[in-house]
C-alpha cells in the first residue's frame, strides 16, 4: 500500500496540472485562505501575468475554486482563489505523466529554504526493511498523512507542511 492509498487515479490534465512546482506553491498559499491572482503573485515573486496562466490552469482542473468577485483598493476587479483539496484525493503515479514526484521535491525545497534552518525539522534514517515491513510502515504513514489531513484546519493553528519520502536506497545495494 502506498502513502496515498484510497486516492482515485489522476486524469493526465489534472496529473500535468500538479506536475509543475509552482502550481504546487499556489495551491499550499491558498490552502487557508483565499488569495487573489496579484496576492499570489506578490507571495511568489512573479509576473501576474504568469501566475495568472497557472492559476486558470489550476481553476480549469478544479484544484482552485474562485471566490467571488470583489473590488479591489483602487476599484479593480478581483477574483480571490483557495485550493480545493482535490489534490490530496489523487494519484498520479500511473497517469502517464512524467515529473510529478519532481515537481513535488522542487517544491518542498523551495518552500523549506524560506525556513530559517533553526525552524527546521528533518530526519534522514536508513532502513531494511522486508515486504512485510514497508508494507506495514507505508500503510502507518498513510493512516496518519490521512488522520491529519481529515481534520479541519484550525484559523489560530501555525500553519505547517510536511514531506514525506519513502524510497529504495539504491546507493546501499
Amino acid at each position: 500500500m502506498a502513502f496515498d492509498k484510497q486516492r482515485r487515479p489522476a486524469t493526465e490534465r489534472e496529473a500535468r496540472a500538479l506536475a509543475s512546482s509552482l502550481r504546487l506553491r499556489i495551491l499550499r498559499l491558498c490552502l487557508d485562505r483565499p488569495l487573489t491572482n496579484k496576492e499570489i503573485a506578490a507571495r511568489l515573486d512573479l509576473n501576474p501575468a504568469t501566475t495568472l496562466h497557472h492559476v486558470r490552469t489550476l481553476v480549469a482542473t478544479g484544484f482552485l475554486a474562485a471566490g467571488p468577485e470583489r473590488r479591489g483598493a483602487r476599484g479593480a476587479r478581483e477574483v480571490p482563489y483557495m485550493a480545493t483539496g482535490k489534490s490530496w484525493t489523487l494519484d498520479v503515479r500511473d497517469s502517464g505523466v512524467e515529473g510529478g514526484s519532481e515537481a513535488m521535491i522542487e517544491a518542498f525545497l523551495d518552500e523549506v529554504r524560506l525556513v530559517d534552518e533553526a525552524d527546521r525539522q528533518l530526519s534522514r534514517l536508513g532502513l531494511r526493511l522486508d515486504k512485510k515491513d514497508i508494507e506495514e510502515l507505508r500503510e502507518r504513514v498513510a493512516d496518519l498523512l490521512n488522520e491529519y489531513a481529515s481534520r479541519p484546519l484550525d484559523p489560530e493553528g501555525e500553519p505547517y507542511s510536511a514531506f514525506v519520502a519513502l524510497y529504495p536506497d539504491t546507493s546501499r545495494e
